[in-house]
């Protein structure tokens, strides 16, 4: 049996394949640019993760960060900002500070020429100059990257170095735009020079799922519709938008969520076997998929949006439209679920059911099937059915429900789990999923190195891919969320009063909704209240 290594063995292998790699470590200066800076994203996100990339020496050594937003800010005031999320040792401290005077910031204005115009000039008074290579993560809505995308053109790019940028999800509000987007990004670099990334694709257990169902011989002959009832994709968050409305109101939970994070970890359970795990082969089964999944029918969703508790404490006597940030009266939905049929011949009839919300009654992302009935019952129904269950988010987990004989005289069934809790069995766990999340980083800042199969087969489970064929994802996944998005403004159940709910048949917070979802071998009826909170309720329609 072999034992796990510990984190410092694990990134100690890691510097030595780097530093074997004499051109990793030694040739140019690299230079990060953070364009947005002052957002959720970089403080939560980006920034820890160059924190650590930097701790554990997994970085080129002449690398400098610079931050750039609209708000007066300080590098001081960026770490002060992030401090609760670098999780920083007693003994790195030194280290830390290392790491933030490698760090500059410049304010601007992301429509302003001149304002990128001195960017630039700062850019150029780092070690390296303007021939220093530039990695540009574009931590900023979509509203903004034409003109910040334009604006790194014009006034931003390395004259000698290589230039890079990075797109984080969504891709636009809808197919039109998202094709224009492409299109726009197009006109402006070369394909070589845009990376466009799903950070969530980067979690240990989405990726996970590709070995899951391709790595054992067990799974394989029940993976299909005679043995799965249904599989139902979760994303689950018990807080609010606190503060960050007014971004979130652009985009709805349809489209943060629904659209990019659960499609993507269906396709990976549904998509059949690729001819290898290149990018190539892995984004073509992928988007034959997709392309299987009937558009849903407005009986087919719920929606809903979260409201306020009086007799709560805190962030529960606020609901959406309480967030300074929310246009007033907005419609926008917080809550949403949806039933997906995938008609090919491994998945016809069986529901996929996608439910994602925020003020919920906890956090948790997961992926669960649910196996159908054990044929020819002889223990009087006391059996419950099978489950296949992949926690994402927290404690990542891969656990099957399944039943067993309880101790004593009598004959009865009880179900059980056979359980692999990630922070139990692995001695590293989850510290290692920054890691991964971050491939996507080390490979655009390695010209081949070592990583050159890192942006092969782990690229694309990151949608970092950066070849044209990747807008056919995009687009395929646009097509199936249309209607939602349809449904979420375009129609009266949308724009209803909430003194009109009750009376247009719309639902209001006393009321249960449900979905009922059936395939050949049984209906399933989903109750929503059952994993709404009792401090925070929701409107339904």
């Amino acid at each position: 049996m072999s034992i796990p290594l510990s984190r410092s063995e694990v990134f100690g292998e890691l510097r030595k394949e780097l530093y074997d790699d004499e051109e990793f470590h030694q040739s140019d200066v690299h230079v990060f640019i953070i364009m947005g800076a002052s957002g959720d994203l970089a403080k939560k996100k980006i920034y820890p993760t160059l924190w650590w990339l930097f701790r554990d020496g997994l970085l080129p050594e002449q690398t400098y960060f610079v931050g750039f937003a609209r708000s007066a800010l300080t590098v001081d005031a960026i770490r002060t900002a992030c401090m609760p999320y670098l999780k920083v040792a007693d003994t790195e401290v030194d280290r830390l500070s290392a790491f933030f005077g490698r760090n500059t910031y410049v304010s601007g204005k992301y429509v302003d020429g001149d304002s990128f115009s001195k960017l630039n000039t700062h850019i150029e008074s780092l070690p390296g100059g303007p021939g220093a290579n530039r990695l540009f993560y574009l931590a900023l809505p979509p509203t903004v990257y034409h003109d910040v995308t334009k604006n790194i053109k014009h006034h931003c790019m390395s004259t000698k170095g290589w230039n890079r940028v990075i797109v984080e999800k969504p891709f636009g509000h809808d197919l039109q735009s998202s094709e224009e987007l492409s299109t726009h990004l197009s006109s402006l670099f070369t394909e070589d020079q845009i990376y466009r990334i799903d950070h969530y694709l980067g979690k240990e257990m989405v990726q996970n799922l590709m070995v899951l169902r391709f790595g054992n011989r067990i799974f394989g002959p029940i993976w299909n519709r005679d043995s799965v009832a249904c599989v139902v994709l979760t994303f689950k968050e018990p807080f609010g938008t606190q503060g960050r409305g007014g971004y979130f109101d652009d985009f709805g939970i349809i489209r943060d969520v629904m659209q990019n994070h659960l499609l993507q970890m269906l396709s990976l359970v549904a998509m059949e076997k690729p001819a290898s795990t290149s990018s190539d082969d892995v984004r073509d089964e992928k988007v034959k998929v997709l392309k299987c999944i009937a558009p849903p029918t407005m009986s087919d969703v719920v929606l809903g949006q979260y409201v306020g508790d009086p007799e709560g404490e805190g962030d529960a006597k606020l609901g959406y439209l309480d967030d300074p940030t929310v246009p007033k009266g907005s419609t926008q939905a917080t809550f949403a679920t949806t039933v997906l049929y995938v008609h090919n011949e491994r998945w016809d009839g069986v529901p996929f059911i996608l439910r994602c919300g925020k003020a919920l009654n906890e956090r948790k992302a997961e992926v669960r099937l649910q196996f159908t009935d054990v044929p020819g019952d002889i223990f009087g129904t006391q059996c419950r059915r099978n489950e296949l269950v992949v926690r994402v988010q927290p404690n990542e987990a891969v656990y099957a429900k399944m039943m067993s004989k309880k101790p004593g005289v009598y004959f009865s069934p009880e179900e059980t789990e056979l359980d692999l809790t990630y922070k139990s069995r692995y001695k590293a766990g989850s510290s290692f999923i920054y890691l991964i999340a971050t491939h996507t980083l080390r490979s655009t800042l390695s010209r081949a190195g070592p990583y050159h199969t890192v942006r092969g087969n782990i690229g694309i489970m990151l949608g970092n891919d950066k070849k044209m064929k990747y807008c056919d994802r995009i687009r395929v996944k646009h097509a199936c969320a249309v209607p939602l998005f349809s449904y979420a403004h375009g129609g009266k159940s949308m724009a209803v009063t909430e003194n009109e709910k009750s009376e247009s048949g719309s639902l209001n917070e006393t009321d249960e909704p449900e979905l009922v979802c059936k395939n050949a071998a049984t209906s399933v009826v989903w109750n929503w209240f059952s994993f709404c909170p009792s401090h925070t309720k929701h409107y339904f329609w």
